[in-house]
């Protein structure tokens, strides 16, 4: 029986592991959005999905009634059990809450600093709920957009972070400049609530001057509750596989994309209904590289 080489009992002793992803963010009971949505596209992409919840949210498809806040002590300590023991590539945070959550969060990533961080500024639900207070924007403002590598904001978030008033693709890139001087090191701005047929998202990053614009057509849905969310935690999971930023945010629109459409004619609850989040990705592989030159139109 021969003995095995140095070579050989390191191959054996080598871990396999998943990329993980944490998402920091609220309940959702419907199952929709929040963290219920980012489990699921997580897990649905490939990677390892952990969570830290911030609050607990009574909702359905019709809206918010109500919101219990996680203690800070309690939000701070889910994430330092992930960090700890997983080390998650990528960290996303959504609704965050008051300001003594944000300020528990915010110190997790000054102690952890996670290589990725992706930041959707929940402020405001669907159904028109505050999710955010004025303690809690400030610290968004001062203390995590700078420690984010994404920020995510539709134009209501974008106008609420900026006072501009944005109503077209020029006035989006305008505002995604502001938002670059808050000290993070991109910003996608979603133009989801623009009139018109096609829809446009403009990625801004600190190290380039000119935009990436990502254009889709509209499909018409009721079901697209939970798509901010399920957009974030897309682009965090690419990320944490290993595609830039670029392409990682080409990959989440195709994802969102698709799993609006294979959700359209679904029908759950009586309001806004999910996405079909864990239909089968047909073509996650639309943005190349090579496709992906600042400026360009997808």
């Amino acid at each position: 029986m021969h003995s095995k080489t140095t070579e050989n009992l390191f191959q054996d002793n080598m871990m396999k592991t998943y990329p993980c992803v944490l998402t920091i963010a609220g309940s959702d009971c419907s199952g929709g959005a929040g963290i219920q949505a980012d489990i699921k596209t997580i897990s649905a992409l490939g990677a390892y999905a952990a969570s830290a919840i911030t609050a607990i949210t009574v909702q359905d498809t019709c809206g918010v009634t109500g919101i219990h806040p996680v203690p800070a002590a309690f939000i701070a300590g889910q994430v330092e059990a992930v960090m700890t023991d997983l080390h998650p590539q990528a960290v996303k945070i959504g609704m965050i809450g008051g300001a003594e959550a944000a300020c528990a969060v915010a110190d997790a990533l000054l102690r952890h600093r996670p290589p990725l961080v992706v930041l959707d500024p929940v402020m405001v639900s669907t159904s028109g709920r505050r999710l955010m207070d004025d303690g809690a924007l400030q610290t968004l403002c001062q203390r995590l957009v700078p420690a984010s590598t994404l920020l995510t904001p539709n134009l209501k978030e974008a106008e609420a972070l900026t006072g501009l008033r944005i109503q077209t693709p020029q006035d989006m890139e305008r505002a995604a400049r502001d938002l670059l001087r808050l000290g993070g090191e991109a910003v996608l701005l979603k133009g989801g609530h623009l009139e018109g047929d096609e829809m446009c998202d403009v990625l801004l990053t600190a190290s380039c001057p000119t935009p990436y614009i990502y254009t889709a057509p509209r499909i018409d849905s009721p079901n697209t509750h939970g798509t901010g969310c399920t957009l974030s935690s897309a682009i965090a999971t690419f990320l944490a596989l290993g595609h830039d930023l670029p392409e990682a945010v080409g990959r989440a629109k195709t994802y969102v994309h698709q799993a609006i459409e294979a959700g359209k004619d679904i029908h759950t609850g009586h309001g806004h209904g999910p996405l079909n989040h864990l239909f089968r990705p047909a073509a996650l592989h639309i943005f190349k590289k090579k496709d992906l030159q600042a400026g360009k139109n997808h």
